[in-house]
């Protein structure tokens, strides 16, 4: 008979563990996730566009790299890769880097990890002391948590619809003196939107000022930390640059977040890289290794091959953006439907990554005061799941929304957005 414990648990305690984990917030995506799945499971109808992932059904990862990574468990590649990553994908990066963003880095610049997020938790750990300043534009993807986890001071530079939610210069240049770490990312998680060559620019060159000057005076340099892990999906006249090819003395302070989890619809894959100053990537290798977030090998040498053929990765990668960009286009024309018909919904063009924003402008209608409430409503009488922008810290009800088209046929949202309409019509009455 097996030793029954749960008597012994009892309440749980959060005398048990530490300050720092007592204050930190779990996820309101995933929490949100949650419940779409537990009503999901209870057979409701819902057209889920809350967390940023594929479903394997809507967006299988390639069949070339689905089938390397089979062969590669055969032929007993599992056992523990470098740390810093299996030398022959740190060069398949590097030459991919080369070959489609026209930058050419040293070997010692490649950090291969499970997936993205290891990437900014070292670079936060690796760079960061206790009471350091990191500035980062809101909405933003958990960059709070991780401020949080390392116990640093936190800026978060407010930004508008207007600009795309993307920050400018002048917004970010009074919090720069005193800062250790400006975290930026575009395509934008949660907007979907994207960062302009003049804005990204202007930034770029404000950031080499401010080091000259510490350089200068002996002074820790102002680090970039720049995640463009959706740099892939880009739809219409929409360009995605880099922070280094349009100032290239930010080579030495910049820190790349990239992999292959939204470029190849393989969140479950987790291989991810980071490119940036070989003197950063060294410490982030001995404080990753320490925690084990390495990649699994047998998916480090598969997407080491798949990286390497340039046909069939540029002719995967247009067929993703194709298909994104139809779900994308479909909420987006459905909306602007409803505004020319006079009701309270409004979107931004897609411009890149996964993501829709959409405001809708319901608070102080039909009792309504919150994003929350505006939530429950589209699920409880449309099916219709999305995330509010208070869950990338932008707290204010003001309406607005990121819906994520990776778990949805294009079927599912035309089926979805007649009842989102109908929700809508009702709430002005």
């Amino acid at each position: 008979m097996a030793l029954d414990l749960n008597p012994l648990f009892g309440p749980r305690r959060d005398d048990t563990v530490g300050t720092m984990a007592r204050g930190l917030q779990g996820s309101e995506i995933l929490r949100i996730a949650a419940e779409i799945r537990e009503l999901v499971a209870q057979g409701r109808q819902v057209c889920n566009l809350t967390v940023g992932d594929f479903s394997p059904r809507e967006f299988p990862i390639p069949t070339a790299l689905g089938e390397g990574i089979a062969q590669a468990l055969q032929a007993g590649e599992t056992n523990y890769p470098p740390s810093d990553g299996m030398p022959a994908l740190r060069q398949s990066v590097l030459r991919f880097y080369e070959r489609t963003l026209g930058l050419k880095y040293p070997l010692e610049s490649v950090l291969i990890t499970a997936g993205a997020r290891p990437i900014i938790y070292g670079v936060y750990r690796s760079v960061l002391d206790a009471g350091d300043t990191v500035v980062y534009p809101v909405p933003s993807w958990n960059n709070n948590h991780y401020a949080h986890m390392m116990e640093v001071r936190h800026v978060e530079v407010k930004t508008d619809a207007e600009r795309g939610f993307m920050p400018t210069v002048e917004q970010l240049a009074p919090h720069l003196p005193g800062a250790r770490l400006l975290c930026l990312c575009s395509p934008l998680n949660p907007t979907g939107t994207m960062i302009s060559p003049e804005a990204l620019r202007d930034i770029g060159q404000r950031v080499v000022e401010e080091n000259r000057q510490r350089e200068a005076r002996g002074a820790r340099p102002l680090l970039v930390l720049f995640d463009h892990i959706y740099w892939t999906l880009t739809f219409g006249q929409a360009r995605h640059v880099t922070p280094v090819e349009l100032v290239p003395e930010l080579a030495p302070y910049t820190v790349f977040v990239d992999g292959i989890s939204k470029a190849f619809a393989a969140t479950g894959v987790r291989v991810g890289w980071a490119l940036g100053p070989p003197s950063i990537i060294a410490r982030m290798k001995d404080v990753l290794g320490h925690v084990g977030a390495w990649a699994p090998k047998a998916e480090q040498v598969a997407v080491a091959r798949f990286l390497d053929d340039a046909p069939a990765t540029s002719a995967f990668l247009e067929s993703m953006r194709r298909r994104v960009n139809e779900r994308l286009t479909a909420l987006h024309q459905g909306f602007s439907a409803m505004r020319a018909a006079g009701l309270p919904v409004h979107s931004i063009a897609p411009q890149g990554a996964i993501y829709l924003s959409v405001r809708f402008e319901l608070v102080g209608k039909q009792g309504l005061r919150t994003n929350h409430d505006i939530r429950k409503l589209l699920l409880d009488k449309a099916g219709f799941a999305l995330v509010p922008f208070q869950a990338f810290g932008l707290m204010e009800d003001s309406g607005w929304f990121r819906l994520s088209v990776g778990a949805v046929s294009v079927e599912e949202i035309q089926a979805a957005l007649p009842r989102v309409e109908a929700v809508l019509r009702e709430a002005v009455k």
